[in-house]
């Protein structure tokens, strides 16, 4: 995919943070010195992460330069550095691995969760949250207006567009990680914003999950592929009493403590 575009990601920050900073207030930890924020993004989970443990080492970590370059603008006195989720392996055990809105991206979760999970010292913490709205009107709609349009061919199979079959359930993965931590915590949150309109909810998921739709279409296909879906995101999410409409997000939360 062409690269990440932070100033469209960070137009609605304060949500995109909301489901971090929840994760974060119960991650078990006092003083870790060592965290990694994987996946890092324009550096707002790895603001919170710094704040909480001021005394620690902060290392935020992405594939996206652009996001890089945006984390190190916010944050200039951390450290920041290009690194892919599914294959990075850390000089030292961290004693937390942060992983908000990152994972739900990479596939093979049956093996990627517990390869993280190992990397940790003794007593670490494994905390992720996940994206689960693959089900949800916002996008079933990508899918559906991907596969009917003059698009489809160079857009491709809507289901590994959609990233179809990534997620586990969250007792799957519990499963995966219980037999092996002091500790699992696992948690399904579905947040409702408020929106201003379809085009707005179409601009939130244009940053992220809608970018692999976007990126094989071309100067004309672009612009029409994304009236359509507008047009059935406004049918999609109806208008509520106040005029808004509202964006149901729900995310999946794990919080695993290595044993010490």
């Amino acid at each position: 995919m062409a690269d990440w575009n932070p100033a469209l990601y960070t137009r609605f920050e304060d949500e995109r943070t909301r489901p971090a900073a929840e994760l974060l207030a119960r991650v078990p930890l006092d003083a870790p010195v060592l965290a990694v924020d994987l996946g890092c993004g324009p550096g707002n989970s790895t603001a919170l992460i710094a704040a909480r443990y001021p005394d620690a080492e902060v290392i935020g970590l992405d594939t996206s330069p652009a996001m890089l370059e945006s984390a190190r603008a916010r944050l200039p006195d951390l450290a920041f550095a290009l690194a892919d989720a599914a294959t990075w392996m850390p000089e030292r055990a961290p004693d937390l691995i942060f992983a908000n809105a990152v994972l739900q991206w990479l596939p093979d979760h049956a093996t990627l969760l517990p390869r993280l999970f190992g990397l940790l010292a003794p007593g670490g913490v494994l905390a992720v949250q996940m994206p689960d709205n693959l089900a949800e009107p916002s996008h079933r709609l990508m899918r559906e207006v991907a596969g009917a349009g003059p698009w489809s061919a160079a857009i491709g199979d809507p289901a590994v567009a959609g990233r179809l079959g990534r997620m586990l359930e969250p007792t799957a993965y519990y499963d995966l990680l219980a037999p092996h931590a002091a500790e699992v915590d696992v948690w399904r949150t579905t947040y409702h914003h408020r929106m201003a309109d379809a085009a707005a909810i179409v601009a939130w998921v244009s940053a992220t999950g809608l970018r692999p739709f976007l990126d094989p279409l071309d100067t004309d296909q672009k612009p029409r592929f994304l009236a359509a879906y507008e047009r059935a995101i406004a049918e999609g999410y109806p208008l509520r009493s106040d005029g808004r409409r509202l964006l149901a997000f729900p995310r999946v939360f794990i919080v695993a403590r290595k044993p010490r």
